[in-house]
């Protein structure tokens, strides 16, 4: 069975651990002694700092919610300030609505992911939930203003789940009332992207075949779910653009992640560009060896485009080609693959590209939305953009060039892949910030309850490759740390303009890979080892074994915080703080909240008061930090799982933050179906 990119679908095994690790907590405590000195957890990953104020910004900037990431800039950033750090502590919940997307639906409820963050136009709050429903909503109540249904199938298995994690809206010029004057756009499980009415969620007929336009994959799928779109569209002038979402590691010859653009008002197809260079005369094809690019899949967007409007460009977060992890068939650094692609959004034109990984052999894709900000750096400002990585590095890069900003370089990595595969003998670090999450691991380092416990980890570091970020897969086995699902991923970063200060979330869990040589034909191999995940990389000379690395008791083996919060001077490049993220509340027997972090899927928002909010996390809450120290404020409960970006604006005098609250049934989260919205009392 082939896998999905975003690499979340490895966190569900840490609850059982979690909840094991709560237990013996619970023992510790009553028998009087410190959960922290029995376990050995001094948190070194906390950075004590404060944000400076650099300056005062722009009137307007962060004015309401209306696109995925805030903007299409992608800056999760508001200037709402009603809630403050002295009052936030006071925030209740002003409604709470059921989008009813479960119902009906219970076949299907276990491989869903309410992933979704509203947008706020024409005083409507839009959204999708995990079966492609658009709903418009009241802001001040949650009331529902209209529906539209595109009635996907369920009876299949999506490469990334039941999900959708936003629309975008577009208005045009000409009269406001008129039928699809503006439009919500929006993509579906099943490759379709949909055009509504604002007003009424009614289809524009005019748009492609009444209202959709298929996307079709490159080549036939194996199954329908294979090829899905699971991201916002982007929206330039008058032209939508969409990625899609592939399951990997199924076979080396795979659908290849085309991007399309079209015409927003007739659906008629614009332009593609095609990540793996198949044109002759694209220069990024010297990058592939001999004709490995016609042979080669995916590197697809399947993470959220940023658009630059007065440029006129669009960023593009490409993912790894296919298999994730054999490259022998496709040697070569594999341009515009593991890069921040920025096009022409009117042609599709290649303006410039910058690559994160060479010759992926990890799934460290691409996975958050380029965020482009405005960096004050020796009296001036300078536009960037920023991309958070699976590594848990960050790279900073000048707008119109693509030259990095922070200085980045090349340096050497660990050799000796598996036969018949070249390594590309460097990658590309940024100099003045490292990595937000740990990447190396010993065996002394080994995490455990117990001694029994933490020996069995430490021997099963000491089995595996462990010569630092980017050692190669190889059939010893081989430490993936960060593991597939990150450092960060596409719940992206926040920007606060006004303190130069990028925030980001990042999970820091360990994972192996193992490669097996392919049987002969009519041999047979075993589909589970150890209880690893199993791709077969068709085409490839192996198949793929990959999974957390858990003790015995089923605890990860490298020490927490599993997930923390960290903030990023963008001008200077220095870590100023950095938090643990997240409790044991929701994962361990009777409650018991360790301060230890957990994996997170979801991003953070940052607003002008100085709030950072977050949910994402393996607890049901969502929180707030003071953005100049990392410090947590509040937290409120969810009724089910926050594995989702919020977003906040100002209504009718009143500012709310909002979260869909649906869970995450991969990662093990509470399932459900609600918009929580919050605000101060009245």
């Amino acid at each position: 069975m082939a896998t999905t990119k975003p690499g979340n679908r490895k966190l569900a095994p840490l609850k059982v651990a979690l909840a094991i690790l709560g237990l013996f907590a619970a023992v510790s405590l009553l028998g009087g002694t410190a959960i922290w000195s029995v376990l050995g957890l001094a948190d070194d990953l906390d950075i004590d700092g404060r944000a400076a104020q650099v300056r005062t910004v722009e009137p307007g900037f962060g004015a309401g919610w209306g696109a995925y990431g805030g903007d299409a800039l992608g800056s999760r950033y508001s200037n709402a300030a009603q809630i403050t750090p002295e009052n936030v502590g006071d925030l209740e919940i002003a409604w709470q609505v059921s989008t009813g997307a479960l119902e009906g639906r219970d076949s299907a409820r276990s491989r869903t992911a309410f992933q979704t963050t509203p947008i706020l136009v024409e005083d409507q709050l839009v959204l999708c939930t995990q079966f492609n429903e658009v709903i418009a909503l009241a802001p001040d109540t949650g009331e529902e203003i209209w529906r539209h249904d595109p009635q996907i199938p369920i009876d299949g298995r999506p490469a990334n789940q039941f999900t959708c994690r936003g629309v975008s809206y577009w208005q045009g010029e000409g009269a406001d009332d008129a039928p699809c004057s503006s439009r919500i756009f929006t993509g579906t499980v099943d490759a379709r992207l949909i055009a509504l009415d604002t007003h009424t969620g009614r289809p524009c007929a005019e748009f492609g075949d009444g209202g959709s336009v298929r996307v079709e994959p490159s080549m036939s799928l194996r199954w329908p779910g294979e090829f899905q779109i699971t991201s916002a569209p982007a929206i330039t002038g008058d032209v939508v653009i969409t990625g899609s979402a592939i399951g990997d590691n199924l076979r080396t010859d795979a659908p290849v992640g085309i991007v399309h653009a079209y015409d927003v008002r007739s659906g008629e197809p614009l332009w593609t560009f095609n990540p793996v260079p198949r044109d002759p005369d694209d220069p990024a094809r010297e990058s592939w060896a001999g004709n490995s690019a016609d042979t080669t899949g995916h590197a697809n967007v399947w993470s959220t485009i940023s658009v630059d409007a007065q440029r006129g460009l669009v960023f593009l977060p490409t993912s790894s080609p296919s298999p994730d992890y054999f490259g022998g068939n496709r040697v070569g650094d594999n341009r515009y693959a593991n890069s921040v692609v920025a096009l022409d959004g009117r042609t599709g034109e290649v303006a410039w590209h910058f690559q994160t990984v060479h010759h992926d052999l990890w799934d460290y894709d691409v996975p958050a939305q380029p965020g482009l900000y405005q960096v004050w750096k020796d009296g001036r400002a300078h536009d960037v953009v920023a991309q958070v990585t699976k590594t848990g590095l960050v790279f900073v890069l000048d707008r119109e060039t693509g030259e990095p900003f922070l200085p980045v370089e090349e340096r050497t990595v660990p050799q000796g892949g598996v036969e018949g595969e070249v390594l590309s003998p460097t990658q590309p670090f940024p100099v003045r910030t490292p990595p937000l999450v740990r990447n190396t691991l010993d065996p002394w380092d080994a995490f455990g309850v117990t001694l029994w416990d933490r020996w069995a980890c430490a021997n099963a570091i000491s089995d595996l490759r462990r010569e630092g970020l980017y050692t190669p897969p190889s059939e010893r086995g081989t430490l993936a740390y960060p593991f597939t699902g990150g450092g960060a991923n596409w719940g992206s970063a926040a920007f606060d303009p006004g303190r130069n200060l990028l925030v980001v979330n990042m999970n820091n869990v360990a994972a192996f890979v193992r490669l097996t040589r392919r049987p002969d034909e009519g041999e047979e191999i075993d589909a589970i080892e150890d209880g690893a995940e199993f791709a077969p990389m068709e085409g490839s000379p192996y198949v793929m074994h990959r999974a957390p690395l858990l003790s015995p008791l089923g605890l990860p083996c490298s020490p927490p915080p599993w997930g923390v919060l960290a903030a990023v001077d963008l001008a200077s490049g220095e870590i100023v703080w950095r938090r643990t993220l997240g409790t044991t509340e929701d994962l361990a027997p009777g409650g018991i909240a360790l301060d230890i972090g957990t994996p997170s899927l979801g991003g953070p928002v940052v607003t002008a008061s100085g709030l950072v909010f977050i949910g994402a996390t393996m607890d049901d809450y969502l929180r707030a930090f003071d953005v100049e120290t990392g410090r947590e404020l509040w937290k409120g409960r969810l009724p089910a799982g926050g594995q989702a970006t919020p977003m906040t604006y100002r209504y009718g005098g009143r500012q709310y933050v909002v979260i869909a609250a649906g869970g995450h049934s991969t990662a093990g989260t509470r399932i459900g179906d609600s918009l929580v919205a919050f605000a101060l009392p009245e």
